[in-house]
């Protein structure tokens, strides 16, 4: 199939699974197209199970495996969910919280992996460098998922940039993590040597400081240069497509510059929706750049979301498999519980925090698409089969149980007192 052949067939899927949502489900628009999504693909696999000349089920297996999700989403996708998440939250709130931030998206992330992964090679006996791998690509929290289940809880405005702040940076530093580990991992599995551990180690954190602090002052610059740009024109079409193309051109050469696309895509939207927002558009521009994106965040969510559920075709629905995921999404939730809780204790001497914190950033860390993404991007080894699977279990709970409960949740211990 052609690229706009596939991606004609990704946005219909899309449209019909949330028009059944609408009428059938009724949940959230993104969780209800992948619980549609999702039924759909084990009906057929179902159907493929109990009828031998059933070809249907096989023509999507095929179907699904050429869309390359991962490519699909690192490679397009995130750049642009990132940069539109990113344009709503303000400098002026993240500038109040950034300690919170700066602590949960690296000591949390660096934390996270650790007892993930420590988890994961105790329970399978798995490598412990590929059980950190598989640590890191599970860390990374899903931001659109995140406010979107967020959105009509009465949250202390403090917490909520908290949350959006810090799903939208853990994202960037958990994919540099991972790509850290795999460099690390995957070789000494290869050659199976200890030789050159040191210079190993050396290269990974030069890889680390290159990717992120590269990432985030090439996002600064593209966002800067467009602003700059942008100031001297009142054109709110003209102005829209520079967003985009600095949201797609970024990402693209950040990735070509092999710094961190995700954390380019972040650092441009803070930039461009903050100060660009303020001082280089007027407030025609303004609602014009904001209603798109918004638009472009839902559409791309919806489709990503239907990934997901059809991306079934792409696991081994062992029972063995299955059932060390279950036992997986307690060590998911205990590794972000670490990831929270210890930077909150370590600032809490010195700075405020809203009531429910722990609990809600614990159960609303929920994983997404981009776990899936760097598990199917794996080098081929016996345990990618594996981790697959546990991933795919472990974001799908995620997605469908912490999305429809933590904003009852967040609604319960960390709802903003009322005035008397």
């Amino acid at each position: 199939m052609t690229l706009l052949q596939i991606a004609s067939f990704l946005i219909v899927l899309a449209a019909v699974f949330g028009v059944i949502n609408y009428f059938v489900l009724k949940l959230p628009s993104a969780i209800g197209i992948l619980v549609v999504a999702l039924l759909a693909s084990m009906g057929l696999l179902a159907i493929d199970t109990l009828y031998a000349g059933f070809t249907l089920a096989d023509d999507l297996r095929a179907l699904v495996r050429d869309i390359d999700f991962s490519d699909a989403l690192l490679e397009g996708m995130l750049g642009l969910l990132l940069f539109a998440g990113a344009l709503h939250v303000k400098l002026s709130d993240l500038r109040a919280v950034w300690p919170t931030v700066l602590l949960m998206a690296t000591i949390g992330v660096g934390l996270s992996t650790a007892v993930i992964g420590f988890g994961f090679h105790w329970l399978t006996g798995a490598p412990i460098m590929v059980a950190l791998v598989f640590g890191a690509l599970i860390s990374p929290t899903d931001p659109v998922a995140v406010m979107g289940v967020l959105k009509e809880a009465n949250l202390r405005k403090s917490l909520e940039t908290q949350v959006a702040g810090e799903s939208l940076f853990n994202d960037g530093v958990g994919y540099v993590v991972y790509l850290v580990l795999v460099g690390l991992a995957f070789p000494a599995m290869s050659h199976g040597s200890g030789h050159g551990d040191e210079s190993a180690l050396t290269g990974a954190a030069t890889l680390f400081a290159q990717e992120a602090i590269g990432g985030a002052a090439l996002g600064l610059l593209l966002g800067w240069l467009t602003f700059r740009v942008m100031r001297h024109i009142d054109d709110y079409s003209l102005e829209v497509l520079m967003t985009l193309a600095l949201a797609f051109g970024g990402y693209e050469l950040a990735i070509w510059l092999h710094v961190s696309a995700p954390i380019a895509a972040v650092c441009a939207g803070l930039l461009i929706g903050d100060i660009g927002a303020k001082h280089g558009m007027s407030d025609l521009t303004r609602e014009y750049v904001e209603k798109f994106w918004v638009l472009v965040d839902e559409i791309l969510n919806a489709v990503l979301f239907m990934l997901i559920g059809v991306e079934i075709f792409a696991v081994q629905l062992d029972l063995g498999m299955v059932t060390t995921g279950a036992v997986c999404i307690v060590i998911a939730l205990i590794g972000r519980l670490a990831a929270v809780a210890v930077p909150v204790a370590i600032l809490r001497p010195f700075a405020d925090f809203a009531p429910g914190v722990l609990p809600i950033m614990t159960w609303g860390g929920l994983k997404g698409g981009i776990s899936v993404a760097l598990a199917l991007a794996l080098p081929e080894s016996e345990w990618k089969p594996l981790i697959l699977t546990v991933t795919y279990v472990i974001v799908v709970f995620s997605i469908i149980v912490q999305g429809l409960t933590v904003g009852k949740l967040a609604n319960r211990v960390g709802r903003e007192p009322d005035l008397v």
